[in-house]
């Protein structure tokens, strides 16, 4: 269904989105894979992404939290479009990416770039610093040749790093010298949209701050949006404009970074806040409810889905519809969330 405000118009085979404000508009996106079960079984399906939708504002930094396995990171290929979508549509600057091939596909490469997890998996280590931060430049005949190489020392002093470096190899890097050259490699095409996966988590915690603080330049310095994946809230406060959480392949909650940090409403996002160390959120009272449990690890597979409200089983909150009936996600200015606490009966 589309979102409230939004006219869709078919030109040609294309479905455009009418919404100026959204650079990414993603509405209702979904994504199975099937997983192998034994000789004479039924066939399951792992639902790693269940329904999602959200808005990317122009020059805004949009974070998506989880805990690992609820679907982030096949979002991020899906907008990338790495992955096929089973339904849904993902809109791009009002153009359904879905039905974009030949010259739209090139510009759409170009426009959106990928920030991966592994810095140390994301370069060819056959590959100089020079080639990697070239191959760009010459994959999409930006600039003449003869101006590449000052094009690619103008790149790496941007993220702190200099010709020095030109002529070596990723093993020669640290971690954090390598995530910097991939950050490079992303700004070389001067794209609209990065998709960070992840990209903090694979360093050292003295070198994710410096990382941490290149992003905040970035963010500060230039018109590009941003989609910031992320288990690490601690990180994404200090980041990001508006936060959306996920479980189970379901966003459960959005809204603007502050509003959602001071007053989360989904008993979920109470349970990542107070497992995250120095946030300081202290839920409030809740009548018949104890403190939300801290242990991360007994989240449900995303195969074997409970009926209801998929978080049903953990929360301390839950009352007798939530076993039952999936919560609708209700929409508001300061915020959004998928739960039957914020329901009229």
């Amino acid at each position: 269904m589309p979102h409230e405000g939004i006219v869709e118009l078919k030109e040609t085979d294309n479905i455009i989105s009418m919404n100026p404000e959204l650079l990414l508009d993603i509405r209702d996106i979904r994504k199975q894979f099937p997983v192998r079960t034994g000789l004479g079984q039924t066939k399951k399906w792992l639902k790693a992404v269940d329904g999602v939708s959200f808005g990317v504002q122009k020059e805004r930094i949009f974070a998506l939290v989880g805990e690992s396995g609820c679907g982030k990171s096949t979002v991020a290929r899906l907008i990338l479009k790495l992955l096929t979508l089973n339904s849904g549509n993902i809109f791009f600057k009002g153009l359904d990416i879905s039905a974009i091939k030949g010259d739209e596909l090139r510009r759409f490469r170009r426009s959106v770039q990928i920030i991966f997890q592994d810095p140390f998996a994301s370069l060819n280590p056959r590959m100089r610093t020079i080639d990697a931060l070239s191959e760009p430049y010459v994959i999409h005949r930006i600039i003449p040749r003869r101006e590449i190489k000052d094009r690619v020392v103008d790149l790496l002093n941007k993220v702190g790093l200099n010709q020095e470096v030109l002529t070596k190899y990723p093993h020669e890097f640290s971690g954090g010298q390598r995530q910097r050259i991939c950050i490079a490699r992303a700004l070389s095409v001067s794209p609209e949209l990065i998709i960070a996966d992840e990209p903090l988590s694979a360093l050292d915690v003295s070198i994710q701050a410096q990382i941490l603080n290149l992003l905040q330049e970035i963010k500060k310095n230039t018109a590009i949006s941003m989609v910031f994946i992320s288990h690490d809230l601690r990180v994404v406060r200090y980041l990001s404009d508006e936060v959306a959480i996920m479980y189970l392949g379901k966003i459960v909650e959005t809204g603007k970074t502050d509003d959602l940090f001071n007053a989360p409403k989904h008993p979920y996002t109470e349970l990542l806040l107070s497992s995250a160390p120095k946030l300081r959120y202290h839920p409030g009272p809740f009548p018949g409810a104890s403190r939300p449990s801290t242990d991360l690890s007994d989240v449900a597979g995303a195969v074997d889905i409970p009926s209801g409200c998929p978080f049903h089983p953990r929360c301390p909150k839950r009352i007798d519809r939530c076993d039952k009936i999936i919560p609708e996600f209700r929409r508001s200015e300061e915020s959004s969330v998928a739960c039957h606490l914020y329901h009229s009966s």
